[in-house]
């Protein structure tokens, strides 16, 4: 995600000021100090800035533990949030000169720049200017006094590493080595037009190297804007992750597909597993519901790509008697809210907004779908219950406590976690066939008689 390096103009192909974006990112970065999304903040973006300013923010969230630790010795009381976030930000992209997106003199320079051009960190201006010269001239040691800290070493909370660690003795280190790392760009090729090696050579006639992952999968050696995929726009192929593209065919794996299925995606936003469905069984009847009304556009916008229909609603899932007909769904996925923690490599900021409490809290919210959607499903049907984490409470606990309570679910072979390095198990595709996975779990559960 880095940034070009900057010749002496300072300014990115859009001739955009380097200090514009260091202003930009700094305002994303004290955005998700206080608890708001990074994505959101940089949808608010100015066009002209946003490549630069994402491609920044990601370094520095995937930094910000470093530079916290950094701040905290070179000033023990923080400044006020506008020129902490601004310092830290340059602290997180200047601490480790080989990784700098521009030359270290050039950025520090061009977020004081930033700072006295705001009104709100102009009278800081000249404390974030000490503390920058200050680290430069004592790197070597500052740096080192860091290097204990886990807060510092992993760039995750102190929570989030203790977890890991208890959870994952022998995996921990390498899912926090994992999340510092860009995600590579995976492609589902949609079988209905292309088998997946056509779909290779089509790109390698581009220049565009990728390697087979999953059963319709390929992981591009490099990525690249959406539009230069052969057929993209067409339906041809999606952009989804290796560990997302196994929801359709584990949970239709063993139903009959010829048939018309009724079909629940219970969270479906933003629609890439409701197409992968419809991919795998054309003529099933899918309900696909998602509680936000604007998500829900977005469903509808990644099937009519595809060339594929649903019954999009908005509504709650969770709040039955305001959506469903009465008749019995033959398969239900459940791709339930969670805490995201097995994507924090595409979603950095992810581990700065989550507290120790929340897979606690979200886990109920899970439970609570799965009690309130099982009665949904036919005797004989299938529920596939999913979640982006890494974190147990969000995955096995869940799973377990609803098939202890309920006599008629039958947990069938299932992957369980999948995490990232570890060679999965219970995969309709060969064993470690998945390349760089993101971190998720599945359990299959099936409807029998009491």
């Amino acid at each position: 995600m880095n940034t070009p390096q900057s010749n002496a103009s300072h300014s990115t192909a859009s001739s955009a000021p380097l200090w514009r974006l260091m202003v930009a990112t700094g305002n994303v970065v004290q955005a998700v100090r206080a608890g708001r999304s990074m994505t959101a903040e940089l949808e608010a973006v100015s066009a002209e800035l946003r490549p630069g300013v994402q491609a920044l923010s990601f370094q520095v969230m995937r930094q910000l533990g470093r530079a916290i630790a950094l701040r905290a010795l070179l000033a023990k009381k923080a400044p006020p949030p506008a020129a902490d976030a601004l310092l830290c930000t340059a602290l997180a992209l200047v601490w480790d000169e080989h990784a700098a997106p521009y030359p270290v003199h050039t950025l520090v320079n061009q977020v004081v720049e930033a700072a006295q051009q705001q009104r709100q960190t102009r009278p800081q201006s000249g404390f974030i200017n000490a503390c920058l010269r200050r680290f430069m001239r004592e790197r070597a040691e500052l740096v080192a006094r860091t290097e204990t800290d886990p807060h510092a070493q992993w760039n995750h909370p102190h929570w989030w590493v203790e977890r890991l660690q208890l959870e994952r003795p022998e995996q921990w280190q390498t899912l926090l080595s994992v999340a510092q790392k860009p995600a590579p760009m995976t492609l589902r090729v949609h079988q209905g037009h292309h088998t997946v090696a056509a779909y290779q050579l089509q790109l390698e006639v581009l220049g565009i190297s990728s390697k087979k992952v999953g059963l319709s999968g390929l992981q591009l050696d490099k990525a690249v804007p959406v539009q230069q995929l052969p057929g993209f726009a067409q339906g041809h192929v999606s952009v989804q992750d290796a560990a997302a593209q196994l929801a359709a065919p584990l949970l239709l794996a063993g139903l009959d597909t010829e048939k018309s299925l009724k079909i629940l995606d219970a969270c479906a936003a933003p629609g890439g597993k409701t197409g992968h469905l419809l991919e795998y069984c054309p003529q099933a009847r899918v309900v696909a519901l998602d509680v936000d009304a604007a998500r829900c556009q977005r469903i509808h916008q990644n099937l009519q790509r595809l060339g594929v229909q649903a019954d999009v609603r908005a509504a709650d899932a969770g709040q039955v008697s305001t959506w469903w007909d009465g008749e019995a769904f033959d398969a239900i996925l459940l791709d339930a809210p969670c805490t995201a923690s097995g994507i924090v490599r595409r979603h950095p900021d992810v581990r700065w907004l989550r507290r120790p409490t929340d897979s606690a809290q979200l886990a109920k919210i899970q439970a609570q779908l799965l009690h309130a959607l099982w009665p949904l499903l036919a005797f004989g049907g299938r529920l596939l219950y999913c979640t982006c984490s890494v974190f147990k409470a969000e995955g096995d606990d869940v799973v377990q406590t609803f098939v202890r309570r309920n006599t008629d679910a039958l947990l069938q072979a299932s992957p369980g976690h999948l995490i990232p390095g570890q060679i999965p198990r219970g995969l309709p595709v060969g064993d470690n066939a998945l390349g760089e996975h993101d971190g998720f779990y599945y359990a299959l559960l099936e409807k029998r008689r009491h």
